[in-house]
């Protein structure tokens, strides 16, 4: 067992890493609405909304930690592996700290949906139980291949909404459309973790979707995630003002998002040496690195936000 503090230990079980994959649609989602609207900012509902989401997406990383460990998918660890299968803390321990989590993450939820209106509950419940279900059989999405879509729903969309709810207090389609391009890096980040765990989850009778189209489409699908988002951005800044379609067009500002893209294509490089590069730290590592864009892209919206603001 690796000689580490208690607090490492915990710090692994979390995985911060992959954090900014569910902080960033939050704080985007606040930030779009009153971008692009007269309402005040709220910060006490988006200080409770980031919290709640760092909760549950924490707990959603552990109880995905035991699962995969109880059913044998996880035996090797690796540099971003979890707490459980790297033996640093036992799966009855994790599990227990992932329910006080969920527990706390809703009982947010809760409160939020108290103090502005039911829709962030409705949300909320698909949130909760998409964490639950993520890898607990029989239902396990993670391993009949819908994973990916119930990351992109939950952490992305919804994520985005949500938070656009808490400041305005309703629904709208604006932060819908204008939340794809960070949803497809978050499933990027998932693709990359199931495309590096490819033969063990084979091997455990897994089925992601990494699995079902097999590593060189894999290659292919995960070139597909990280950059189609820029084509998005271009195409939701250009085409609603050249063509008049009724949708409103995103400022120029998110042009800013194109200084991710260096490190979208040094991704690339990584990933398109695959097969040959499977066992190599840099492509085992390959979803952290992903989280890294995920951030960096999050960061260049919420920038572009705030100069459209101050414009």
């Amino acid at each position: 067992m690796e000689n580490l503090s208690t607090l490492q230990k915990w710090r692994i079980a979390i995985r911060p890493f992959s954090l900014p994959a569910s902080t960033m649609p939050v704080i985007f989602g606040n930030v779009l609405a009153v971008g692009f609207s007269a309402a005040p900012f709220h910060w006490l509902h988006f200080m409770a909304a980031l919290l709640g989401i760092m909760l549950l997406h924490s707990a959603a990383n552990m109880l995905n930690d035991v699962f995969d460990f109880r059913y044998g998918v996880d035996k090797t660890p690796t540099p971003v592996s979890g707490a459980v299968v790297r033996r640093l803390l036992s799966p009855a321990t994790v599990l227990r700290a992932a329910l006080i989590l969920l527990a706390a993450g809703s009982a947010i939820g809760l409160w939020l949906a108290w103090s502005i209106g039911p829709g962030i509950f409705y949300l909320g419940v698909i949130g909760v139980v998409a964490a639950i279900f993520y890898t607990w059989k029989p239902i396990a999405l993670k391993y009949h291949a819908l994973g990916e879509l119930a990351v992109f729903i939950t952490f992305g969309i919804l994520g985005v909404l949500g938070a656009w709810y808490v400041q305005m207090g309703r629904f709208d389609w604006l932060p819908v459309i204008w939340s794809i391009p960070i949803s497809l890096h978050i499933v990027a980040i998932l693709h990359a973790n199931n495309w590096v765990d490819l033969k063990p989850d084979q091997s455990a009778g897994i089925r992601t979707i990494a699995g079902r189209i097999g590593g060189q489409r894999s290659k292919r699908y995960y070139a597909a995630l990280i950059f189609s988002p820029f084509l998005l951005v271009i195409f939701f800044i250009l085409l609603p003002r050249l063509m008049s379609i009724p949708i409103r067009p995103m400022p120029y500002c998110f042009l800013l998002t194109l200084l991710a893209f260096p490190k979208t294509w040094n991704l690339w490089q990584v990933a398109r040496r695959w097969p040959e590069s499977a066992e190599t730290p840099v492509f085992q590592a390959l979803d952290g690195a992903t989280a890294q864009l995920n951030l960096f892209f999050g960061l260049s919206s919420i920038i572009a936000v705030l100069l459209h603001k101050l414009s």
